[in-house]
């Protein structure tokens, strides 16, 4: 990672980069305005933004960001420190493409599909991105806001708080995986020139060749049935993202309904003893009663 005049740039002050985050509602980091005349964040953001689309995050650079703007290298950080903290103003600034959970009015299971679609959709848009959500980003007001949102969402599951950030955790971390497995996948096909099917077309007859069949009968009987050769290798044009999104979320369930089971079944235990403790109690009543019954016969 180059440097610039002896600038950290892959490094950032929390207390400097927080301050820029949040300096929509707490007045600005530094100077709104620099040497160049209109040049403000968010300018310099949208411009990172276009070019780690187009070229990825490896290709961005202070340098690179001030062209398209047509100022100086230099001027850019009257604004922003270096390059580690424009990348994380791009991370905040793209998470507002988040979709919002507000009305959604199917319970927590709707509303984090509307979440893992979101986020994979943002993934898919900006392929740069999926390696950052499990990275040290320091949190803006974009990622707070989905943050709250979908953390509303996943308590009405009755969860308790670890539990609740131990859901979201296992969906971004399956929405990044898928997302990742789509951007190698798209990388592959521009490095090698070729797309899946094309990839298949030339290696599938070597592979036919070479491959003794009889020693792996279970890959043979899915050979042959043509799935490896369909888009997402047999998962659909999505690459098999909702087939595993909904065996998440089918987990899930099954835990929010297990805990459920389990808070119920305790209740109904501490319920017992209360009664059974409480002399006015019918229980405490019965069990009175049964005692004297008992004591008599």
């Amino acid at each position: 990672m180059a440097k610039n005049s002896g600038r950290n740039e892959g490094r950032t002050d929390p207390g400097r980069t927080l301050a820029l985050l949040w300096r929509d509602y707490h007045g600005p980091a530094r100077n709104a305005r620099g040497p160049k005349q209109g040049l403000t964040v968010d300018r310099i953001v949208d411009a990172a933004i276009h070019l780690a689309d187009e070229e990825g995050l490896a290709a961005l650079s202070m340098r690179k960001v001030a062209e398209p703007l047509g100022v100086s290298t230099m001027s850019l950080y009257t604004y922003v420190n270096g390059r580690a903290e424009l990348v994380n103003c791009m991370f905040d600034k793209i998470l507002s493409e988040s979709p919002s959970l507000d009305g959604v009015e199917d319970g927590w299971r709707a509303a984090l599909e509307r979440y893992a679609r979101g986020a994979h959709d943002i993934a898919l848009r900006h392929p740069w991105v999926p390696p950052l959500m499990s990275s040290r980003m320091l949190m803006g007001p974009h990622e707070t806001a989905v943050w709250d949102g979908v953390l509303r969402a996943v308590s009405g599951t009755g969860l308790d708080e670890r539990d609740m950030l131990a859901v979201v955790n296992l969906v971004n971390g399956y929405v990044r995986g898928a997302a990742l497995q789509d951007a190698d996948s798209r990388q592959d096909e521009r490095r090698g020139g070729l797309s899946h099917q094309e990839w298949f077309e030339r290696t599938g007859p070597e592979l036919e060749r070479l491959i003794p069949f009889t020693r792996f009968p279970t890959l043979t009987r899915v050979w042959m049935t043509g799935v490896f050769e369909e888009p997402g290798s047999g998962f659909g044009a999505d690459g098999g993202f909702e087939f595993g999104l909904q065996r998440v979320l089918d987990g899930v369930e099954r835990y929010v309904d297990r805990c459920a089971a389990d808070r119920a079944e305790g209740g109904r235990e501490e319920g017992g003893r209360a009664d059974l403790r409480d002399p006015s109690s019918p229980a405490a009543d019965a069990g009175t009663t049964t005692g004297r019954d008992v004591s008599s016969g």
